[in-house]
């Protein structure tokens, strides 16, 4: 069975439980995705699918790719991503893969390209407190000192300083799937996923199970 899809986060949204409580969940569309490769380990080292996502013009493809595509007798996809797969599992090649490989109760790791926020101060990147807020201080949202004196006279490496945040590869381990909606390849997550809606996630079994 296959371990993961791609799809899109379309945004987040409330459910209401049986006993009244609300929870928050974020609205994945997953796939579909198509099979576009199946590696084994006699020829490649490894079993694993290359599965498709988003369709593209063959305009946009470079002869390599489209022949990849037409090898498999897949349409051509904008993104590829190639998930580890147990050695005797069967796949077409040019088939579907959708939402309902997945059902409510599974625990999943989502990963995704967290939002880009530009170069920030410390206050914003890493949470610094600042100083005080009078007329009268002179520091305010400055990180403060970084250094040494003459021993060792250096700043050293992993300091906390400003610089880029975000834009990054985040994954969320261990979130539990709400609701499937195998018709229209909606994914219904508990809690908040990595990306800016419309973003492009990553959504897998999770690796440490059930809490």
């Amino acid at each position: 069975m296959l371990t993961g899809i791609l799809g899109t986060k379309l945004g987040m949204t409330r459910l209401f439980t049986d006993d009244g409580r609300w929870i928050e969940v974020t609205v994945v569309e997953a796939g579909p995705c198509t099979v576009v490769q199946r590696k084994t380990k006699d020829n490649d080292g490894y079993d694993a699918v290359q599965l498709g996502f988003g369709e593209v013009k063959e305009s946009r493809c470079n002869k390599p790719a489209l022949g990849h595509f037409k090898k498999s007798g897949a349409t051509p996809s904008r993104t590829l991503k190639e998930f580890r797969v147990a050695s005797d599992i069967d796949v077409e090649l040019g088939s579907e893969i959708k939402a309902d490989i997945f059902e409510a109760g599974d625990r999943v790791d989502v990963s995704g390209t967290s939002k880009g926020r530009g170069f920030a101060g410390v206050i914003k990147r890493h949470g610094f407190a600042g100083g005080p807020g009078g007329h009268g201080s002179h520091f305010h949202r400055a990180p403060g000192s970084v250094g040494q004196s003459a021993d060792p006279a250096k700043v050293y490496k992993n300091k906390k300083l400003p610089g880029q945040y975000g834009n990054k590869k985040v994954t969320v381990q261990n979130l539990e799937v709400v609701n499937v909606d195998a018709e229209k390849n909606l994914l219904l997550i508990r809690g908040n996923v990595p990306g800016a809606k419309g973003g492009l996630i990553t959504v897998s079994k999770s690796v440490k199970g059930a809490r």
